[in-house]
C-alpha cells in the first residue's frame, strides 16, 4: 500500500481550558480529517508531516507520494520576489519554508505530488511561479457557504479532461491564486473569470494541483490518480 506524506497545519494556543485542573492550551499540529479519509479511500496510507520538519530528505525516502495541503495561511510574497501589495493573511514561515523545499525536492526526484488549495500555490512558488496576492474579480473565490458544497464551475484543458472531464463544479476558499506559470507546470483549468484553478506537470510521473478542496466534496479522482502513480514506487 503506498505511503503518502500529508503536510499538516499549525494552530496557536487560544483561550484557556475551564475546570478544576490546570490544563494550559498549547500549540497543535493538526490536519482536517477529510485529507486522511481521501488518501485512505483512494488506497493509500497517510503519514502526517508536521510544519517545520527539518528532515525532509529522510521522510521523502520512505514516501511513495505526497499531498501538500491547504490551510488558513498565505505564502509571503518575498518567496516569489515581490513585496506585500495589499491583503496578507496569516503567514507561517516554518511551514512555508518546509513545503516549498518539499515540493522542490519532489519535483526533482519525480515523486508523485498532489497539491490542494494552498498546496497548489506552494508547488507553483517552488517551481518559480508568482501569485495574485489578492483576487479582485466579479467572481467571489471565498464562498460564504459550507465548502462541502460546490460554489462555481471550472473549464479544463485537454491535460485535465481525462481526470476531471471538460468541466466540473468546485468549492472555493482562497483569496490568492497562481499568476505567472513556470516550467515544469502548465495551467489546465480555469474559473469563468480566468483564475487558474489547476496545474499539471506533463513531464513528471504525476504532478497535479487544484485550487479547490475535492476531499470536502467527496471527489476522490485526484487522490486516486495520485495513488495509482505512487504504486509504481512500491518497489523502492
Amino acid at each position: 500500500m503506498p505511503l503518502i506524506l500529508v503536510t499538516t497545519d499549525r494552530r496557536a494556543p487560544t483561550g484557556e481550558h475551564t475546570g478544576p485542573r490546570v490544563r494550559p492550551r498549547r500549540s497543535e499540529a493538526f490536519i482536517v480529517e477529510a485529507y486522511v479519509w481521501a488518501v485512505r479511500e483512494a488506497g493509500g496510507t497517510a503519514l502526517l508531516l508536521p510544519p517545520g520538519e527539518e528532515h525532509i530528505e529522510e521522510a521523502l525516502a520512505y514516501a511513495h507520494g505526497i499531498v501538500l495541503t491547504g490551510g488558513h495561511f498565505d505564502i509571503h510574497p518575498t518567496h516569489y520576489g515581490e513585496s506585500v501589495q495589499g491583503r496578507l493573511d496569516r503567514v507561517d514561515a516554518k511551514r512555508t519554508d518546509m513545503e516549498l523545499r518539499l515540493a522542490a525536492l519532489a519535483m526533482k526526484a519525480d515523486v508523485p505530488l498532489l497539491g490542494v488549495c494552498g498546496g497548489m500555490q506552494a508547488i507553483a512558488v517552488a517551481a518559480g511561479c508568482t501569485l495574485v496576492q489578492d483576487l479582485q474579480t466579479d467572481l467571489e473565490h471565498e464562498q460564504p457557504s459550507d465548502p462541502a458544497k460546490p460554489w462555481h464551475r471550472i473549464q479544463t484543458s485537454e491535460l485535465a479532461q481525462q481526470l476531471l472531464g471538460p468541466s466540473c463544479q468546485v468549492n472555493s476558499t482562497h483569496h490568492q491564486a497562481v499568476e505567472r506559470i513556470a516550467p515544469p507546470l502548465k495551467a489546465c483549468a480555469w474559473a469563468e473569470d480566468g483564475t487558474i484553478e489547476a496545474l499539471y506537470g506533463p513531464s513528471q510521473r504525476f504532478l497535479f494541483a487544484v485550487q479547490w478542496h475535492p476531499e470536502l466534496l467527496g471527489d476522490l479522482r485526484p487522490y486516486k490518480a495520485l495513488i495509482e502513480a505512487a504504486k509504481t514506487s512500491l518497489t523502492r
